[in-house]
């Protein structure tokens, strides 16, 4: 069984920094692509950004420049640093893992999540 366990979210300020960070437990031979998704109340859940186990990064438009994922391959964790945070930022974060190999299946995985909540 694989479980992410994702851990560093909260309140914090407008302007203010967090770093959520995500691992992935179990009998794991590789993970493709790791990321961080979030949903808004009454909005529907979106991609924030991802990394290729060989480092090829994506990020949604709304937090270029704010927002820098980062991996470690060899602990099977991610994580996500939050610069310079909005109030439309506060929303249940989730990290998703994709192609997530244990034996010969491939899976799909995601957290249970973590709310990050911005006061203005």
């Amino acid at each position: 069984q694989v479980q992410l366990v994702e851990s560093g979210g909260g309140l914090v300020q407008a302007g203010g920094s967090l770093r959520l960070s995500c691992a992935a437990s179990g009998t794991i031979f590789s993970i493709n692509t790791m990321g961080w998704y979030r949903q808004a109340p009454g909005k529907q859940r979106e991609l924030v950004a991802g990394v290729t186990s060989g480092g090829r990064k994506n990020y949604a438009d709304s937090v270029k420049g704010r927002f820098t994922i980062s991996r470690d391959n060899a602990k099977n964790t991610v994580y996500l640093q939050m610069n310079s945070l909005k109030p439309e930022d506060t929303a249940v974060y989730y990290c998703n893992a994709d192609g997530v190999a244990v034996g010969v299946r491939l899976l799909e995985v995601w957290g249970q999540g973590t709310l990050v909540t911005v006061s203005s």
